[in-house]
């Protein structure tokens, strides 16, 4: 299987299975020196793991990190950082059900397709589970790189949205509530939301917004490797993401350009900021920030038909612990991914 890897200086290679006995991966890139603040990427790895409110799965992992090589007293050597992530709490029994179907949306069908064999067990590695190794990778990507601040959020669960510029939101409060929504009252309603979704066996789709600020200018290449690209690459390589648009994205096509210009101010700054912080495929000193549409969770609880592995129609249900909302806990993926994109380019860069 191809396609374990992600960036060219900092770079993960990840491995392992949802009901496997571990995740893991390996981090390449990373400089010597850096004194990592362990607590920092347990934060964030408790932000991501299941079971941790009652509108995610209740699939109950540690989600501790055991560090195997490329750090010693503390502080990165510049060798491979290797480490593991155990699983304690699969029921694989709760797949059993599906072991000869194709579940509806899902990588099911494509994956035995391709590979010729499948491990039906949540999916193996085409769970969601494998990104809790790009959530270690992103939190020492953010150590890298600890000048820029990286703040993502839920902004629309459903119909439900926020309808305030991010500029107005206290990014302090995301962590304030289970959907991680800075605006309190949006919060309230999307929570309701979900719980009752989750009472009709069903789920809901949803937006993360990330915000980018203090990046330096001159991140990215401006042909195949522009910033925005490789943004969208790394976000839309998250399980059940189905849409990527930065700065003034879809909006900007209805935009004459005489409106949609971000006219300069004397210090390189610009009045406005409808490029998102990224011109050319290059950072421009702005903030930059954009949206990423996540699916409707496929795994439902009520009946579906489907085909099994001999083409036959069959119906088919959901069991077991599943998402009904998976925004909430995506905000650190999406946080993740693009601090590793931003601490390669800054590697990239040095190199010149």
């Amino acid at each position: 299987m191809a396609g374990n890897s992600f960036g060219t200086i900092f770079r993960i290679t990840t491995f392992g299975e949802s009901h496997g006995e571990a995740l893991g991966g390996i981090i390449d890139g990373c400089p010597p020196g850096i004194t990592l603040d362990f607590e920092a990427i347990r934060h964030e790895m408790q932000r991501r793991r299941p079971g941790q409110s009652a509108i995610v799965t209740q699939r109950r992992e540690a989600d501790e990190v055991q560090f195997l090589s490329g750090i010693f007293e503390g502080k990165t050597t510049g060798t491979p950082i290797g480490f593991t992530i155990a699983n304690s709490n699969q029921k694989s029994d709760d797949y059993a059900h599906i072991k000869d179907l194709y579940r509806p949306s899902h990588a099911d069908f494509v994956y035995e397709k391709k590979y010729g064999i499948r491990d039906y067990r949540g999916g193996g590695r085409s769970s969601a589970r494998e990104t809790a190794s790009r959530v270690v990778a992103g939190a020492i990507a953010k150590q890298v790189i600890p000048q820029v601040k990286i703040n993502a959020f839920v902004s629309s669960v459903g119909d439900i949205f926020i309808d305030k510029p991010y500029q107005q939101l206290d990014f302090s409060k995301t962590e304030s509530n289970a959907v991680r929504c800075p605006d309190e009252a949006t919060a309230a309603k999307m929570e309701d939301y979900i719980r009752e979704i989750r009472k009709q066996g069903d789920t809901v789709g949803g937006t993360v917004t990330c915000i980018l600020q203090h990046v330096p200018v001159g991140l990215g290449e401006p042909v195949f490797d522009k910033l925005h690209a490789e943004l969208g690459k790394a976000m839309l390589s998250i399980n059940a993401v189905h849409g990527f648009e930065y700065g003034s994205g879809f909006c900007g096509a209805r935009m004459k350009g005489s409106e949609h210009n971000d006219v300069f101010n004397p210090d390189g700054t610009t009045k406005t900021n409808l490029s998102g912080g990224i011109q050319g495929g290059i950072s421009n000193g702005m903030d930059i920030y954009f949206r990423v549409a996540f699916k409707p969770v496929a795994t439902i609880m009520q009946p579906q038909q489907t085909i099994d592995n001999k083409g036959n129609i069959a119906e088919m249900q959901g069991k077991g612990r599943h998402d009904p909302c998976v925004v909430p806990r995506a905000v650190p993926i999406v946080e993740a991914m693009a601090a590793m994109v931003l601490a390669d380019f800054y590697l990239i860069n040095k190199m010149y």
